[in-house]
């Protein structure tokens, strides 16, 4: 789980370009009025097997860890234009899904903010198994077909954000995501969001990720400590480009739990600090 978080120092910059003008189907024009509570909800149970520390471990350190990335996010999102949020990794299991469901919660602020996790790993997609999301269309469907993606978006609770999920399997995922109908459906989900957080593919071996990095105004890194070789980190920055990755968060850090248990009995989530100090027993 998150224990550490370096966040670059660059001002922030969108380096998204201009998103292609195609003719926006007539479905989605009249999708814009739809509105979020429109959306049905549906019901999943968040259990340990989910990872989602924010929700189950409120106390605990890594879940005061996200609470510090959200306030760092809201401090460059005050710099400049920052919506979506590009979450990958350097390689395969650094752990980036899990970043992007605790992300998502914890911009959520239970649903204070409307906030959206996209799932974009087309090849091995993971969040709705691990969140016992009902099988059903998913981004790969409105990719393929002129689908308008509230047609597949969830409400989750007891999370109190909206999941697109991957959706059906596709023999051409890569082509899909590539594809200019994928600019369309970010315009068409934009407005109607505070945070938009995509959770991308790694950055190697394939390119899905710099696909999904053109509609992102910035990105995060998730590394491993003591696995991922530093060359990949390069390699991974690089390819993103340095001014578009936002920090690099290193996870799975040993060693700083047990600093912290000896705070975390004082420590109320959403208190001030004045009601977290008590009186020496």
């Amino acid at each position: 789980m998150i224990q550490s978080l370096k966040l670059a120092h660059q001002p922030l910059e969108t380096v998204n370009p201009a998103a292609p003008r195609s003719v926006v189907p007539a479905t989605e024009q009249a999708g814009r009025e739809i509105e979020l509570d429109q959306v049905p909800v549906e019901e999943v149970d968040i259990d340990t097997l989910s990872r989602i520390v924010f929700h189950t471990d409120p106390r605990g350190l890594a879940a005061d860890r996200f609470r510090f990335l959200r306030m760092r996010i809201r401090e460059r999102s005050n710099a400049g234009k920052l919506q979506s949020i590009l979450i990958t990794s350097a390689q395969p299991q650094d752990g980036k899904s899990t970043v992007s469901l605790n992300l998502a919660t914890a911009l959520a602020e239970r649903g204070q903010n409307p906030v959206l996790l996209l799932e974009g790993d087309l090849y091995h997609p993971t969040l709705a198994e691990r969140l016992g999301v009902k099988d059903g269309p998913g981004l790969a469907d409105c990719l393929a077909s002129n689908l308008h993606p509230f047609s597949a978006i969830r409400r989750l609770a007891p999370l109190e954000w909206y999941l697109l999920p991957a959706g059906s399997k596709m023999p051409n995922p890569s082509e899909l995501l590539h594809s200019d109908r994928l600019a369309q459906i970010m315009r068409a989900l934009t407005p109607h969001f505070k945070w938009i957080v995509i959770d991308s593919p790694p950055v190697a071996p394939i390119a899905d990720a710099l696909a999904l990095a053109r509609y992102a105004d910035a990105s995060f890194l998730v590394v491993r400590a003591g696995v991922t070789p530093g060359q990949a980190v390069e390699a991974a920055v690089e390819s993103l480009g340095p001014k578009h990755v936002m920090g690099v968060i290193l996870n799975g850090v040993e060693g700083l739990r047990r600093l912290y248990s000896k705070y975390n009995k004082y420590y109320v989530p959403g208190a001030t600090d004045k009601q977290r100090r008590k009186p020496e027993q």
